[in-house]
């Protein structure tokens, strides 16, 4: 028999909810960072300097939930056993996946980089086949998965995007970068089962934002510059990643991997709407219209019963 909190987080419309709402804040986080790259004085072959500041970011982050914990009077509490899974999935969730990001994305183009890194999704719908009765592959799913995928190379898509053939440290580590998420996923549902969704996210930034701030420092030419401004931002993409790795942690829990992550094929649909308005970035109407009918089918596809 279901408890009334599980009975609630498992109902579609909740899902939906709770799922674009983590998606929303993590498209918000496009502009964010090519704001605060500008903000910060990163320039963009300072691959390092972008590292160093996504520690800050998640470090930030990691302590935003840590105050909304003993705020809200959650308890944090584990044991020791647990603490090294959840440094495992810092290690692969924070710091391995924004670390081939962040150098994949330097030695390629930003929309070959958009388009590979949607990959993501692809990975955690199919990838929970192997690890959960619940999320076995079906017809429906992988039409799903590719409808989803689809939208997102139409509405990324420009003239001469996927030229310059492929590089293993450019869009060979995106697509790293893209398997260590789909399998930070798969690990954060199994920590979830037995550990606070809070305290899975918040340990899991912590150590993975250590490990960042590190190699940044270590491999920065130069310091990062802060401002008021700079760091008001950084305050805001702290609680983006706060925020949203809490709601998914959540999700993750209660719900199937592949259930949940098919929304995350609207993030970067999300994003360019956003570009749009604060960066005044240009898009194709069209296609975003196109984007949003295939992913929309996609969702529907995976969560029709």
């Amino acid at each position: 028999m279901k408890n009334s909190k599980e009975n609630i987080l498992t109902n579609s419309y909740v899902i939906m909810l709770l799922a674009l709402i983590a998606c929303f804040l993590w498209g918000s986080a496009f502009p964010s960072i090519k704001i605060g790259y500008k903000l910060f004085e990163i320039n963009k072959t300072n691959t390092y300097g972008k590292i160093l500041f996504a520690g800050y970011r998640f470090l930030l982050s990691s302590m935003l939930i840590l105050i909304f914990c003993t705020i809200s009077k959650l308890s944090i509490k584990i044991k020791k056993e647990a603490f090294f899974k959840l440094i495992l999935l810092g290690v692969i969730q924070t710091f391995l996946q924004y670390i081939f990001f962040y150098i994949g994305l330097s030695n390629t183009s930003g929309v070959k980089g958009a388009i590979i890194s949607s990959s993501n999704t692809f990975f955690s719908v199919l990838l929970p086949h192997f690890f959960y009765r619940e999320d076995k592959i079906t017809y429906k799913r992988l039409i799903g998965v590719i409808l989803g995928f689809i939208g997102v190379v139409i509405v990324n898509l420009k003239a001469g995007s996927f030229d310059g053939g492929f590089k293993f440290t450019g869009e060979g580590f995106i697509i790293l970068s893209s398997l260590a998420g789909a399998f930070a996923g798969i690990y954060t549902k199994k920590l979830a089962k037995d550990i606070s969704p809070f305290a899975v996210s918040g340990y899991q930034l912590f150590t993975g934002s250590i490990a960042l701030i590190l190699v940044g420092t270590l491999g920065a030419s130069q310091n990062i510059t802060f401002t008021t401004k700079g760091s008001i931002l950084l305050l805001y993409m702290a609680f983006i990643s706060a925020a949203a790795f809490s709601i998914w942690a959540v999700l993750l829990k209660y719900n199937g991997v592949g259930k949940v992550s098919i929304y995350k094929f609207s993030i970067p649909i999300i994003g360019s709407f956003l570009s749009f308005f604060l960066l005044n970035e240009s898009f194709k109407s069209s296609n975003v219209i196109f984007a949003i009918i295939l992913v929309s089918l996609g969702i529907y596809l995976i969560n029709k019963k």
